[in-house]
């Protein structure tokens, strides 16, 4: 069995690697550019594939703490304010796939994920020390990190994100493209909001160019917003966390329907960030090669339009910490089976994402005839039971 992986990332991709693989005996060698494990402001949704993948972790009491549990997710037209469809959450998700649907802040889950991880032995987390060169030898991995530092591992698991330097020294495949979309972000509580706009459920809007996703973390006490509109950012793409003004969200959702309105203008601090993507996976090269695996964005990162970013890269972690379990030392075989067993998983999330933001951003007939079918069918396009039955 591998005895030793070092994990370039600690966001919630690395964390998750590290939690998973230390469970199963390994010993871990973490680094982390930033000088402090955080986590931005903003929510994730985790639908029941991931959640049942932390429970099997042990952390079922620890998310229900800081979790919010949405009994529906409601679909509505961003200009008249109709509902359009509904997908019943809850027990309902519960009795058909085993897990619940969840909504959490990104720090609360990276928060969970780094306490699990700090009570295991055998887990060495290196802050303001990031992987900067990789060497892959007949039987190890040498990676040099930004401290000047020299280690090896059976394996090197490259969790730093959309922009890793780590599929860079590995694919030499180019950065990530933008796509011409901009996300607004915010985070409020709830108790500050007028009482008609506090909601304990997801809330889509979907309008011409535009759409808006609302619902409730931190147990329901806060609600998160993110408002995804047209156009070109300023300054680095690689940067999430740009200042936002407020006015200019306001004159993009201008003619949508005044309850989306009312929430919008009763929110005043907003931040920015453009999206970028790379092309749907096309083999297993793409998430493992010798000695080096992929993982999360990393591999294969992806618009929000599925809420299934953090869920793969769960997802991700569990099947490589399986993999590494089985009894034998040809670890580029075992990365290959981890590779194998990923990425058509991930590339088909990667391409429902895409299709959704097109439907979710329709105009003309095709979005009269999205919003005729919604109403018409309902929970029956709105359930993907591919992807919440799990792997």
């Amino acid at each position: 069995m591998v005895k030793k992986i070092l994990i370039s990332g600690g966001g919630i991709g690395g964390l998750a690697a590290a939690l998973a693989c230390a469970r199963g005996g390994a010993h871990i060698e973490l680094y982390e550019r930033a000088t402090e494990f955080s986590e931005v402001g903003a929510g994730v949704q985790l639908g029941p594939n991931v959640v049942k993948i932390l429970h099997q972790w042990g952390l079922k009491d620890t998310l229900a703490a800081v979790a919010a549990f949405p009994e529906r997710l409601q679909v509505r037209s961003a200009t008249s304010g109709d509902e359009l469809g509904v997908l019943r959450l809850g027990q309902v998700a519960l009795a058909r796939y085993g897990s619940p649907y969840v909504t959490i802040h990104r720090a609360d889950l990276h928060g969970l994920l780094l306490a699990a991880v700090n009570r295991l032995s055998g887990v060495s987390l290196n802050l303001a020390e990031a992987v900067r060169q990789l060497e892959q030898q007949p039987q190890c991995v040498t990676v040099q990190t930004t401290a000047d530092r020299t280690t090896q591992g059976e394996l090197l698991v490259g969790a730093d994100g959309a922009w890793s330097l780590v599929r860079q020294q590995l694919l030499h495949d180019g950065l990530p493209q933008p796509t011409g979309h901009l996300a607004y972000r915010a985070m409020v509580p709830q108790n500050t909001l007028p009482l008609h706009l506090r909601s304990q459920q997801v809330t889509a809007w979907l309008g011409p160019k535009l759409h808006v996703v609302q619902y409730p973390v931190r147990g329901g006490e806060w609600l998160n917003v993110v408002a995804i509109v047209h156009g070109q950012i300023t300054g680095s793409l690689e940067e999430w966390d740009h200042s936002a003004n407020a006015g200019e969200l306001r004159c993009h959702l201008a003619n949508t329907c005044a309850p989306l309105l009312d929430l919008i203008h009763a929110i005043d601090a907003w931040r920015l960030w453009g999206l970028s993507i790379r092309a749907p996976m096309r083999g297993a090269l793409e998430m493992a090669q010798g000695r080096v695996a992929l993982l999360g964005d990393a591999a294969h990162p992806m618009v929000p339009y599925l809420a299934q970013g953090a869920g793969m890269a769960i997802e991700d972690a569990q099947a490589l910490a399986l993999v590494l379990e089985y009894p034998s030392d040809d670890v580029p075989a075992l990365l290959t089976q981890y590779a194998q067993t990923r990425w058509a998983r991930n590339a088909r999330v990667q391409a429902r994402a895409i299709r959704n933001g097109e439907v979710f951003h329709a105009t003309g007939l095709v979005r009269v005839g999205r919003d005729a079918a919604m109403k018409l069918l309902g929970e029956r396009l709105l359930d993907v039971p591919w992807l919440y039955g799990g792997a």
